[in-house]
């Protein structure tokens, strides 16, 4: 582990901590909900022995990354943006990308945003959907699953925290 380089970049107005190893073509890895980089560790050590160079940032509002207090900066827009400056600081053209959970959703809205800066995408348990033009996500997931779906209960749960707190 102490051969993975721990780095803080500044993008897109926001604080990034980002986890490499390696030298040759970039792969950067995309976490899912709720982990961090950590969840890339052994994939890291793998490629980056294979002569690739690996990057997995936390991303916003994950570990040790910037959380702005506002939910309208956590769009796809934002968050992609935070990678394209990512790689722009790190002098990188494009990348192979992987992403998991949360990070595959990530990296299908920066494959299509931004195109010209992906070599390769490599997506892991979520495929693609396009967005429903009257439905938000999370309530159509809501209609699918129920409020027990991992992803619609912690967000119950918040909202029922803020009205215990005020």
């Amino acid at each position: 582990m102490e051969k993975i380089e721990h780095t803080t970049v500044q993008t897109n107005g926001i604080n990034l901590h980002v986890a490499s190893i390696g030298t040759g073509p970039a792969v950067l890895f995309l976490h899912g909900f709720p982990e961090l980089w950590y969840s890339w560790r052994h994939q890291m050590f793998s490629l980056s022995s294979l002569g690739y160079r690996a990057i997995a940032p936390d991303l916003r509002g994950y570990g040790d990354s910037d959380a702005p207090p506002s939910a309208e900066s956590y769009s796809s827009f934002h968050i992609v943006g935070d990678l394209v400056g990512l790689i722009d600081k790190m002098g990188i053209d494009k990348v192979f990308l992987v992403g998991h959970d949360w990070g595959a959703v990530i990296a299908w809205h920066f494959c299509l945003f931004r195109p010209d800066r992906v070599k390769a995408l490599v997506n892991m348990s979520v495929p693609f959907r396009p967005r429903h033009p009257i439905i938000k996500p999370v309530e159509g997931l809501r209609a699918l699953f129920g409020d027990d779906y991992y992803i619609c209960r912690n967000r119950v749960r918040r909202k029922k925290t803020l009205q215990v707190m005020t």
